[in-house]
């Protein structure tokens, strides 16, 4: 755990927007929600984020980008193709939806399409997290002899398949979709490797 008493509310703030966004879109989150949600003094979201709601985004968006990274390195860990890989991300994806009643999104997506055209300070960090995920499958790809310039290509439409499969997912209550891309990808990716 975050070692300061500072540290720790901070990191609650953070984890409650993450999560308030994930369910109420950023728009739908009020900055008294996050302040209950987490539990914190009402004086701390200010102490902690003085730019406001953008700074707290900001840093959610990062939240979820680390935490997708790790899934995919935790999945990528077992030594697994790249096909496999996301494939096991794919199924953790669906397990949330389900879990989560088809409630929760994926919160990248959600404040670049609210707040992409208004706010060059969200959409840097959204633009940053998908830069990520594409990076951290881009070198999985490389890794199992796909040429760096494919590897990003395919990259770059993998986590744009799986981001759609999930707003999908979202609105038809089914984790069909995902299954459907998990099974593209799986092929998709381990085809033609060196």
């Amino acid at each position: 755990m975050v070692g300061t008493k500072g540290a720790r509310t901070s990191a609650r703030l953070v984890d409650s927007m993450l999560e308030l966004v994930q369910r109420h879109g950023y728009s739908g989150t009020g900055l008294n929600t996050v302040v209950e949600h987490a539990g914190a003094p009402k004086g701390s979201l200010y102490f902690h984020f003085p730019q406001g709601k953008e700074a707290l985004g900001e840093r959610a968006v990062g939240l979820a980008a680390e935490r997708f990274g790790a899934l995919v390195a935790d999945a990528a860990a077992e030594g697994a193709t790249p096909g496999e890989v996301v494939r096991r991300v794919i199924d953790a994806l669906a397990g949330l939806l389900d879990a989560g009643d088809f409630e929760l999104g994926c919160p990248v997506s959600v404040v670049t399409l609210e707040m992409g055209a208004s706010s060059a300070r969200l959409r840097d960090a959204c633009a940053n997290a998908f830069g990520s995920w594409i990076e951290a499958v881009t070198e999985l790809l490389v890794a199992d002899g796909r040429p760096g310039q494919d590897a990003r290509a395919l990259a770059t439409a993998t986590v744009s398949m799986v981001e759609g499969a999930v707003i999908l997912s979202r609105a038809q209550r089914s984790t069909e979709p995902l299954r459907c891309a998990a099974e593209t990808l799986t092929v998709l990716l381990d085809r033609g490797a060196a």
